[in-house]
């Protein structure tokens, strides 16, 4: 069980990231999690796709950076493991962002988890002057790069998109072979790209009822069977969004409830479905949310999730 850090917003300052940080350490969670985000276009290319209006939310106009956060709380605490839900890598250079991951997973003793996507805003792709086109390819061939800088002795790629002459590139992570990666995304092209270069599995996002959920990873697991790789290798990490009210009278259409809405034992017997759905890591997002409401809901939700 984890939760995501108040780094977004006018909560993002350095008291609530150490206070929650702290908080969820003290309460027995096991991670902490940060998002990326580069840009709060005035007039977006790209509609935002986690609202129906395509909007961004305006706390993303102020954003910490996110390994730089985990980096700070990484020296205010001991042993919470430490994610990123998501990195979007194609907007970094491969090994700057490897060295910054291997510098993290030594500074906080083998804590680090690997979230990584690969966008879907034109403008950041922009920006980070990266064509939009052929993302796929480019991110098939970062995630070699990450793995062979991580692993490696003596650093060699040489692909499409990235090169890399023959080098010693330290430091490299405490955990071995390397970071645990997993890759967020809806596409089924994600989903093979988890399968054919042996990430540790899917970081989802609750986008609909829990049989969306269910048949993704299904289709994870079949994509695996078909590759000859054993589809337990691959798990799932999930990022939810609770919205909790005092009884079921407060729900606006309980007959098309959202997952992890209604009452704390709605949300709870969410979570059991979940769980029984073979998902072992859940996180509870608190962006724009009341910090101490946001920890207390989570501390109760935490009983259906152990």
């Amino acid at each position: 069980m984890g939760i995501t850090l108040p780094q977004a917003g006018q909560q993002a300052t350095r008291e609530n990231v150490v206070r929650m940080a702290q908080n969820a350490e003290k309460e027995g969670f096991d991670s902490l999690w940060v998002f990326e985000r580069l840009l709060w276009p005035i007039n977006p290319q790209t509609p935002y796709p986690g609202r129906q209006d395509g909007s961004l939310p305006i706390e993303q106009q102020i954003i910490l950076d996110p390994l730089d956060t985990l980096t700070y709380v990484a020296a205010n605490t001991n042993k919470i493991s430490l994610g990123t839900s998501v990195i979007d890598m194609l907007f970094h250079n491969p090994v700057v962002l490897a060295r910054r991951f291997a510098t993290l997973d030594v500074l906080s003793e083998g804590r680090t988890i690997c979230g990584l996507g690969i966008g879907w805003s034109k403008d950041e792709y922009q920006v980070s002057n990266i064509p939009f086109r052929e993302r796929g390819k480019r991110a098939d061939e970062f995630i070699q790069t990450l793995k062979i800088i991580w692993t490696d002795d003596v650093v060699e790629f040489s692909g499409k998109f990235y090169n890399i002459p023959a080098s010693k590139i330290g430091p490299k992570p405490i955990q071995k072979p390397h970071l645990p990666v997993y890759m967020g995304g809806f596409s089924p092209n994600t989903y093979s790209r988890i399968v054919n270069y042996d990430a540790n599995g899917w970081l989802g996002v609750i986008a609909g009822p829990l049989e969306y959920l269910e048949k993704t990873i299904k289709t994870i697991k079949d994509i695996a069977n078909k590759a000859n790789k054993d589809p337990n290798n691959f798990k799932v990490i999930l990022l939810t969004y609770s919205n909790i009210v005092d009884s079921k009278s407060q729900l606006t259409n309980e007959g098309q409830r959202f997952p992890l809405t209604g009452t704390i034992d709605q949300a709870g017997n969410d979570i059991q479905r979940i769980k029984q759905m073979g998902i072992d890591h859940i996180i509870f997002g608190s962006i724009g949310r009341d910090l101490d409401k946001v920890m207390d809901i989570t501390k109760q939700l935490s009983k259906f999730a152990r």
